[in-house]
């Protein structure tokens, strides 16, 4: 069992941790950091939640570079406080690129923990975070090959609407209407 908690330096070493991690595993791939805007690039991880707290207001996430409010949370495991993952859920989608192929939110996997089932379980909280805030569909996009994103997304109620072509890339655009799952977040 996982618990979604707001990015915080509580975690900073299971941070060190989770993007060392992800950096030498993932070195290849593009989308290494889904959910974890600059992460890739930061160099203090500090500042980087200290960023993430500044994005999840309306009156500060232009200042960071964020195109509209969105909270990042970390994923931790209950039995032994190990980061699994991070994910993040934009507070609206009322840009034309996000509500394009953006979306609602974005998440990662720490590689070791993955094909346990966390991806499942945070966008299963991260719905019901969603639902808290007053959305009620959430815009979940996945390149159309990348089946396990796929089935994550399909297990927590989305339903596909299209497949599009945004910079080159088929993507998959599904829809989670989040009055369709129950549960609570803990903490």
């Amino acid at each position: 069992m996982i618990f979604l908690t707001v990015a915080d330096e509580k975690y900073i070493d299971e941070l060190r941790s989770f993007k060392d991690e992800v950096l030498k595993a993932d070195k290849d791939n593009d989308d290494q950091f889904a959910g974890c805007m600059g992460l890739r690039e930061s160099s203090d991880l500090r500042e980087w939640i200290d960023i993430c707290k500044r994005r999840s207001s309306a009156s500060t996430c232009g200042q960071v570079g964020s195109k509209v409010p969105s909270t990042t949370y970390f994923a931790i495991r209950e039995h032994d406080g190990r980061l699994v993952g991070v994910i993040d859920l934009r507070h609206h989608i009322d840009h034309p690129i996000l509500s394009t192929w953006g979306g609602h939110c974005g998440y990662s996997v720490r590689p070791s923990e993955r094909g346990k089932g966390y991806a499942t379980q945070m966008l299963h909280l991260n719905v019901i975070n969603a639902r808290k805030m007053g959305i009620e569909k959430m815009l979940l996009v996945c390149d159309a090959d990348n089946t396990p994103s796929e089935k994550t997304i399909i297990a927590n109620g989305g339903q596909l609407e299209n497949i599009i072509e945004a910079d080159g890339c088929k993507m998959k655009r599904f829809w989670i209407e989040t009055k369709d799952l129950s549960g609570s977040n803990k903490r």
